[in-house]
C-alpha cells in the first residue's frame, strides 16, 4: 500500500487515505508473539459469526501481502488504532501494558502529524507534496513551519492566529476569508518556497529571501498603480 507518512521503527505509516495504520508483522514481533498466532488471533476477531459489523471489519483490519525473504508472498493486516486496540485487549502482562501504552501514543502522534497535515495541504497543496518528497522522514514541524513562515509574511499571524482573530471555526481554510491579493501573494511564494527548500536548507536565510521577495513584488506592483 503506498503510504503518505512512510513506516517507523514500529511499523505504523499513514496511509493515502490519511489514516494512521500500522503492520501486523511489527505488532507480533513486539508483543513477542509469532506472526501466525497474531493472523490467528486477528482471523477470530474478523470473522463474521465474531459479533463485529462488517463495515467495522472493513475499515479497520485491512488485508495485505509482503515477500519474505526467499521472495515468497505471504499475508498481513494493516491495522488502525481501534483495530489494534482491539487486538491487543486480549495480550496481558506487564511487557504487553508497556507495548500498548507505546503504541498508543505513537498512534496520537501520527495523529497529530496528520491534522498537521492536512491543515498545510488545504492552503499549501504544492509545497506539501515537495516537502514530502524532500524528506525521507518527513516530521510535523516540516510542513507547520513553512506554512506559518509563509502567512506570517502575507497576513502578519499564522492560520491558526488568523482563524482566532476572525473568528474561524478550527480546521477550517482561511482561503476564503482573504483576499484575492493576499492569495496571489501566498501562490507566489509557496512556489518560490518550493524552489528554495533544496537550494537554500537553512530555515531563517530562506525566510529573509522570501521576505525579501515579497517586498520587491509590492514595491513593484505599488509602482505599476
Amino acid at each position: 500500500m503506498k503510504s503518505l507518512i512512510p513506516m517507523d521503527d514500529y511499523g505504523v505509516f499513514v496511509d493515502k487515505h490519511d489514516t494512521a495504520r500500522v503492520d501486523s508483522r511489527y505488532v507480533a514481533q513486539f508483543f513477542e508473539k509469532q506472526h501466525k498466532h497474531v493472523l490467528r488471533d486477528i482471523a477470530k476477531l474478523t470473522e463474521p459469526k465474531s459479533g463485529l459489523s462488517e463495515e467495522f471489519r472493513k475499515a479497520n483490519f485491512m488485508p495485505s501481502s509482503y515477500k519474505d525473504s526467499t521472495g515468497r508472498k505471504l499475508n498481513c493486516y494493516l491495522l488502525t488504532r481501534d483495530g489494534f486496540t482491539l487486538l491487543a485487549m486480549g495480550y496481558t502482562g506487564q511487557k504487553a501494558m508497556q507495548f500498548k501504552e507505546l503504541y498508543i501514543r505513537r498512534f496520537n502522534e501520527m495523529e497529530s502529524f496528520i491534522r498537521t497535515l492536512v491543515s498545510a495541504r488545504q492552503e499549501f497543496p504544492l509545497l506539501t507534496e515537495n516537502i514530502r518528497l524532500i524528506n525521507d522522514n518527513p516530521k510535523p514541524y516540516h510542513f507547520s513551519n513553512e506554512c506559518d513562515m509563509l502567512n506570517r509574511i502575507v497576513l502578519g499571524m499564522t492560520a491558526k492566529q488568523f482563524r482566532e482573530t476572525h473568528g474561524i471555526e478550527k480546521k477550517t481554510s482561511i482561503r476564503h476569508y482573504l483576499t484575492q491579493e493576499q492569495i496571489n501573494m501566498l501562490e507566489v511564494l509557496q512556489k518560490a518556497d518550493i524552489g528554495l527548500l533544496l537550494s537554500v536548507p537553512d530555515f531563517q536565510t530562506r525566510k529573509r529571501h522570501l521576505e525579501w521577495y515579497a517586498e520587491r513584488i509590492k514595491k513593484e506592483h505599488g509602482n505599476g498603480r
